[in-house]
């Protein structure tokens, strides 16, 4: 049940990840690409989501597999990154075949970050295309962390979020990953820090190793949230090397909300687009269908909420008037 290779969700086998950002914009996209189709599902518990692609994941339907996911920032505007990926798969030869056709199928999901300064004022076409389509190009198996990509731009109410990673293994040597752009209407700090509400499930000091305060003083538990909650949201994409179903993967997507849970305070508020994709590669089977896959979920909650830690602990502040401070500025 320790961190895995790298702490990374780069460490699950047949992941790859890649960031590609706009400083002068202050927004940016993550690519998470799979090396062969991965099983996939997606679990939604923020008010207001803001997906592409994400109707084919529901059980019911056809399409069981994806070859990659896209995370962005620029709101709606960012649904565009995906095209950018699918773009960028179709040059590799890569989609769903029909008869002669083939289409990348890239589920999508945005946060926003319009407000946090930069330059928006992109003309015609907004640049998240181009952002998916480099972060694609760029995909491989370790990811920088912090102000990177989707969370360039992201927030908490109170520090600077980000892109955040974490990785376990089970009993079985089964890995699980996660992958999260941080811009929560919450925090994910104990009463304005420095403590993360994480803790409990922190491995090796990964982010700053403070513990918790004890006791946790109860003007902590007063929900806090951003001014527009209508600015929030919390991506995350959990990947393992297990062998499942969608049903199973669905399943698991279920479980790893927990770990939001654990990380933010207060978090699935009615206006933000809080979810988790989930993704199985299929290089392991699990030893038992139904307490394999429960070790699985439980873990996948704990690193999910080691990920959106890592993501506001290595964040750096954006050099925009009024921006908020990191974590390491104010703590470290």
């Amino acid at each position: 049940m320790h961190a895995s290779g790298d702490n990374l969700i780069t460490d699950v086998a047949g992941v790859r990840v890649g960031h590609a950002e706009d400083r002068r914009l202050g927004s940016g996209a993550t690519a998470i690409v799979f090396d062969q189709p991965a099983v996939a599902a997606i679990d939604v518990r923020g008010g207001g989501p803001g997906t592409r692609e994400t109707a084919l994941l529901d059980p019911a339907n056809t399409v069981e597999r994806v070859d990659a996911f896209t995370l962005s920032g620029g709101s709606a505007f960012g649904l565009e990154a995906a095209a950018g990926v699918q773009a960028w798969l179709a040059e590799q030869g890569r989609g769903f075949l029909v008869r002669t056709a083939r289409v990348p199928i890239v589920p999508g999901a945005i946060l926003f970050d319009l407000l946090r300064g930069g330059d928006k004022n992109w003309g015609r076409y907004p640049p998240y295309r181009e952002l998916g389509y480099a972060g694609a190009a760029a995909a491989g198996r370790t990811t920088p962390l912090g102000s990177v990509g989707a969370g360039l731009g992201a927030t908490t109410v109170d520090l600077k979020g980000g892109t955040g990673s974490a990785s376990a293994q089970t009993r079985d040597g089964l890995t699980v990953g996660a992958l999260a752009a941080v811009n929560a209407a919450g925090s994910a700090v104990v009463n304005g820090g420095p403590w993360f509400w994480a803790a409990p499930f922190e491995r090796e000091a990964e982010f700053g190793g403070r513990g918790l305060p004890a006791p946790i003083p109860p003007a902590a538990l007063e929900p806090r949230t951003k001014a527009n909650a209508r600015a929030s949201t919390t991506l995350v994409v959990v990947a393992t090397d297990a062998v499942l179903d969608r049903t199973q993967t669905k399943r698991l997507a279920m479980m790893a909300q927990v770990g939001l849970a654990r990380a933010i305070y207060p978090v699935h508020t009615p206006l933000d687009g809080d979810l988790i994709f989930a993704a199985a590669t299929g290089q392991r089977r699990l030893a038992d269908p139904l307490i394999a896959l429960a070790e699985l979920g439980t873990l996948a909650a704990n690193v999910v909420a080691r990920a959106i830690a890592r993501g506001v602990y290595e964040a750096s502040a954006l050099p925009f008037p009024g921006a908020l401070p990191s974590w390491k500025d104010t703590f470290s």
